[in-house]
């Protein structure tokens, strides 16, 4: 199988198995959900949509965020991981926001990797989900899963794996292929036991066909 047919048919499959593949982080707005991915870093999205709506509900917008006391902001995102750095990330953010954005998240990579607590993968996030641009945030999943099947090859860096995959893919199907392999690894394609059995795209997977090829050889 050539690389092309790799990634024709894995596109083929989630086009027509989750063509409206989204971020599972609750947000409202672009503020909303600067905040949610700061927040994500090594830590659950179910986690983080339980902490957000009392932390959105007492700063709204970058403006009340930006005066709020790391007290406050520590009380409320205390039960997501290192709670202390995100409290000061979040308020870092929010002061840059205004004083240098007009209160607005920028939506380009490299103005949103000013500010406190977002490097690219955030970046890439953001301009990716909000408007769609043709930017790969690679995470964990994204990284173990791409290379697993072998859209990436030989990758050592997210940024490695993220410029294998935005050369392979069309830029119009970038900002739903970063959710496909999410997902992917999130709910299919685990880190320990990948449940292969209920895997759609196990024909083209490079990890999967060896271990079948091991298989025949015993």
């Amino acid at each position: 199988m050539t690389q092309k047919e790799r990634y024709d048919q894995f596109i083929a499959y989630f086009e027509k198995n989750n063509p409206e593949a989204e971020t599972e982080l609750l947000y409202e707005n672009p503020f909303q959900l600067l905040v949610a991915v700061i927040l994500s870093a090594q830590c659950t999205d179910k986690r983080v949509n339980l902490v957000t709506p009392g932390l959105f509900q007492k700063f709204p917008d970058a403006r009340s965020l930006s005066n709020a006391s790391f007290e406050d902001v520590l009380f409320l995102v205390k039960s997501i991981s290192y709670p202390n750095n995100k409290s000061r990330h979040l308020i870092g953010m929010a002061k840059m926001l205004i004083d240098q954005f007009g209160g607005n998240v920028p939506m380009t990579v490299n103005d949103l990797v000013l500010l406190p607590g977002v490097g690219r993968k955030t970046a890439n996030v953001i301009t990716s989900v909000i408007d769609k641009q043709p930017n790969m945030a690679v995470d964990t999943h994204v990284f173990r899963v791409s290379n697993r099947i072998g859209l990436t090859n030989n990758t050592k860096t997210p940024y490695q794996s993220e410029k294998q995959l935005i050369k392979n893919i069309p830029d119009d199907l970038i900002h739903k292929a970063h959710h496909w392999l999410i997902l992917h690894g999130r709910y299919i394609c685990l880190a320990r036991s990948p449940k292969c059995n209920e895997c759609g795209i196990s024909s083209i997977c490079k990890f999967y066909n060896k271990g079948k090829t091991k298989l025949k050889k015993i």
